[in-house]
C-alpha cells in the first residue's frame, strides 16, 4: 500500500475540520454577539471576573474579529493565532477568579487548531503528525 504524501488528509478529515471550526465559530459568534449586545449574562460574567462594566463591549469585538479571521480561509490561521490569545486570557483569568469553567476557554483553544489542522493542508505540511515507526 503506497503511503499518502506528507499533508494530505482525507475528505472525512476536512469535513470533520470544518464542522468542528463551523461549531467553533458559532458558539464564539454567540459569545461576541452577547458581549456586543451587553447582554446581563455577559455584563455579570464580565464584573465577576473583576473587569468593569465598560470593557465589555471591546471584548466582544475583539473576539469577533479575531472569529471573522479565523472563518475566513485565507486568514484563518493568523484568527488562530489570535483567539489562542484571547482564550488564554480567558482562562487566565477565570483560574484566577477560581471559576470551575476555566475548561471551557481550554477546550475551545483545542478546537480551534483541531478544526484548522484537520482542514487546513499547509498547517499539517508546516506541523506534520508521524507514525511512530518513522524515524
Amino acid at each position: 500500500m503506497p503511503e499518502a504524501t506528507e499533508g494530505m488528509a482525507s475528505n472525512g478529515s476536512i469535513w470533520a475540520g470544518r464542522i468542528i471550526s463551523a461549531l467553533l465559530i458559532l458558539f464564539l459568534l454567540f459569545d461576541a454577539s452577547i458581549k456586543l449586545l451587553k447582554a446581563a449574562a455577559a455584563v455579570q460574567g464580565t464584573v465577576q471576573a473583576g473587569y468593569p462594566e465598560n470593557i465589555v463591549r471591546p471584548l466582544g469585538i475583539v473576539l469577533l474579529l479575531c472569529v471573522l479571521l479565523y472563518a475566513i480561509p485565507r486568514t484563518s490561521i493568523l484568527g488562530a493565532i489570535l483567539l489562542t490569545g484571547y482564550l488564554g486570557g480567558a482562562t487566565a483569568t477565570m483560574v484566577r477568579v477560581s471559576n470551575p469553567l476555566f475548561w471551557i476557554p481550554v477546550f475551545c483553544g483545542v478546537f480551534v487548531w483541531l478544526g484548522l489542522f484537520l482542514r487546513d493542508a499547509s498547517l499539517r505540511n508546516l506541523i506534520p503528525l508521524r507514525s511512530s515507526d518513522m524515524r
